[in-house]
């Protein structure tokens, strides 16, 4: 055999090194990975890589126009989607929208003159902000306080933000004291520093239902006012999509990598872990659900959650989040409406056609997946969302009508709103059966809210069960005058579902709804639901002794439930209690006087400590209410709020009843302490300024 030279091995060598890389692509090198689940990384709140400044995105970007939002909800990121679409589409500015807890403010004192902020800004509670703004509104607060400066301050410049151009539109609700707080503050602070705002400061009125009209009739003089200050010229709108998506023959639903609801990465794996939050939720077995009355036209649910398994923890007051899923019926109505229901296990890839934009769930996933778990495709329906669909409309005649619907506030009303109809339902009271196939998914992914959270009160205290979460729901299903479909609560009809399941029910349809109980890939199977848990200011008094009054009817006595359980816990381990005084009502005591062995029990425990005072609406001859109730014990009431600090908790409809015991309140210390109800007003404001009255009330 002949010998071989230096040369030949080299070349050998070489040949092997080749081959075996070869074979082990893609198994140790080059490992193919999801082009877009680094942003759902954040089940571990990773951001790497990303800028805090914004100057310095918008530089990288080209941008001209950061829409900033805080949201809560939802609604806020949505306004400030549309607008940053519409800057684009109209005007041709170049757009970033911009979550507030992304980045840094420390340098808006060098903001270019030339470029343009907006802020839309939710007010969460009693005029705090919103999650992802708490670091945003705490800087601002302690610039305007002088305790922070700006990272180019120079001494004596009482008006570094001379050269910041801002917009400014507010979310709240006129039923809570501190209406839409946030946008004001933020606002005076800004001028203060020597910002000029561009238009009005717009808000918008949830409490008064007018928050859709209110946002479109506060931006159109804005553009106007912004068109002038920046030399802008409007142009017509033509539809530029966001995102593109791609159909993915080479994958089938059960692949691997494709997400079938699950929410990140992590949750895919099947290795979720902690923090769980607003991004992460926490996949959780129900211990126990019952129904705690059912009549003709309410049923009211008790869910325990447990979240033994997990690092969440909380407190007497919190909420919880449940994450729902959409039902069936309506899932199969929007996909058959714009004609996907015959690919609805087609698989899809979605991306950002814009280094900025963030598609609002992880790809690839299916059509199915995306409405059944992505999409609020049960909420209401925007007149601007509705003008953007005409243009896709199936024939002339409909486009017409869509033009109309868009451009009319009132036949909106008449047609859309005063009926409740989610998105499909609207399109075909508009089409009969037709099919709207020309509508980009695209499209659809930017104009519908992504499904959010929903929030309730929890029902238990931290203290008796730490390991397990109580939620008490009203299921909700309400005939409106001249709909033809019963509106239907999306999570609490889940929540039921769940319930019904637990119970033996094979095939559980709650007011004919069925859902996809099991979850992705079955990994809700075992009856799970996904939470989170929002931590509150509503919380009982520090010292034990403090007494406690508390106005909670109807399920608005949840937190209440907690609070007290807290205190014959207390009270049961030798800790003196104070004065606990619950007001609750309901219609009739034999009907839906919820909860009614727990205060017997909880009574055994506390004693004296706890009196129970009920209001049963509709068992006597005129109604009685808990304000009726509360007017009625005004003596001792007032002695407890004057003569021992005690604290006034109040829970449930912020519309009517919260307004009316504040009023109630106001009147019996105004005659208890013979003072004016001006200066009774004042006391009242005064204890909600010291957190001695608190309010978790909802519209």
């Amino acid at each position: 055999m002949a010998q071989l030279d230096t040369l030949d091995v080299i070349v050998l060598a070489l040949l092997l090194c080749g081959t075996a890389a070869y074979f082990t692509k893609g198994v140790y090198w080059a490992v193919p990975k999801d082009p877009y689940a680094g942003a759902y990384a954040s089940a571990n709140g990773l951001k790497a890589g990303r800028t805090r400044n914004i100057i310095e995105k918008m530089d990288e970007t080209g941008k001209d126009c950061v829409v900033f939002y805080g949201s809560q909800t939802g609604t806020a990121e949505d306004y400030a989607s549309r607008l940053a679409k519409e800057a684009s589409s109209r005007f041709g500015l170049k757009t970033i929208v911009a979550d507030l807890e992304d980045y840094d403010y420390d340098n808006l004192d060098v903001f270019p003159s030339d470029k343009v902020a907006m802020f839309i800004l939710a007010t969460y509670g009693e005029g705090e902000p919103t999650d992802n703004a708490v670091d945003f509104y705490e800087f601002m607060t302690n610039i305007n306080s002088g305790d922070a400066t700006f990272s180019s301050a120079v001494d004596g410049d009482e008006k570094p933000l001379a050269d910041f151009k801002f917009v400014a539109f507010g979310l709240g609700n006129n039923t809570y004291e501190h209406y839409n707080l946030m946008v004001r503050r933020v606002n005076l602070i800004l001028e203060k520093l020597g910002a000029a705002r561009i238009g009005d400061a717009g808000e918008g009125d949830d409490g008064a239902g007018t928050m859709e009209e209110d946002f479109l009739a506060w931006k159109e003089p804005m553009w106007k006012a912004l068109a002038a200050r920046m030399n802008l010229e409007e142009r017509e709108a033509v539809y530029e999509p966001v995102f593109g998506v791609t159909e993915r023959d080479d994958l089938t639903p059960e692949a691997d990598q494709v997400y079938l609801g699950e929410p990140n990465e992590n949750h895919l794996k099947g290795t979720s872990k902690g923090p769980y939050d607003t991004r992460n939720p926490y996949v959780a077995p129900i211990a126990e659900s019952r129904e705690l009355f059912v009549s003709k036209e309410r049923n009211c649910l008790h869910v325990e959650i447990d979240v033994s398994s997990s690092n969440i923890s909380y407190q007497t007051g919190d909420h919880v989040a449940v994450w729902p899923t959409n039902a069936g019926i309506e899932v199969d109505r929007f996909l058959s409406t714009f004609g996907l229901i015959s690919k609805r296990h087609t698989v899809v890839d979605v991306k950002g056609l814009d280094t900025t934009a963030k598609v609002p769930f992880p790809t690839p996933t299916t059509y199915d997946a995306v409405a059944r778990y992505h999409m609020e495709i049960c909420g209401p329906v925007s007149r601007q969302f509705i003008s953007a669909l005409a243009p896709f409309s199936p024939n002339e005649s409909l486009k017409k009508e869509m033009m109309r619907l868009g451009g009319d506030k009132d036949h909106f009303h008449d047609k859309i709103s005063s009926r409740y109809l989610n998105i499909s339902q609207a399109l075909e009271s508009i089409a009969g059966s037709e099919p709207w196939p020309l509508v980009p998914f695209s499209l659809l992914i930017e104009g519908l809210h992504k499904i959010q959270p929903r929030y309730y009160s929890i029902s238990s205290s931290s203290r008796a069960q730490k390991n397990k979460i109580s939620i008490t729901a009203i299921v909700e299903s309400l005939e409106v005058p001249g709909s033809p479909h019963v509106l239907k609560g999306v999570t609490t009809n889940y929540l039921l579902a769940l319930k019904q399941k637990q119970h033996g029910d094979p095939h559980p349809d709650p007011h004919g709804l069925t859902y996809a109980i099991t979850g992705p890939r079955n990994k809700y199977d075992g009856i799970h639901v996904p939470v989170h848990v929002r931590h509150s200011n509503f919380k009982l008094p520090p010292d034990p002794s403090k007494p406690v009054i508390m106005v909670g009817p109807g399920t608005g006595v949840a937190p209440f439930r907690g609070f007290v359980q807290e205190r014959a816990a207390q009270a049961e381990s030798g800790v003196p209690v104070g004065k606990t005084i619950l007001f609750f009502g309901c219609r009739r005591q034999a009907e839906d006087f919820i909860y009614q062995e727990d205060w017997e029990s909880y009574k055994r425990s506390l004693g004296d400590a706890f009196s129970l005072i009920t209001a049963f609406s509709r068992d006597g001859p005129e109604k009685v209410y808990v304000q009726h109730r509360l007017r009625e014990h005004g003596s001792e009431i007032n002695a407890l709020l004057l003569d021992h600090k005690a604290y006034f908790y109040v829970c449930g409809d912020a519309a009517n009843m919260a307004r009316e015991v504040n009023s109630t309140l106001v009147q019996l210390i105004a005659e208890e302490r013979g003072i004016t109800e001006k200066e009774s007003e004042n006391v009242v404001k005064a204890m909600r300024a010291s957190s001695q009255y608190q309010e978790d009330v909802w519209s």
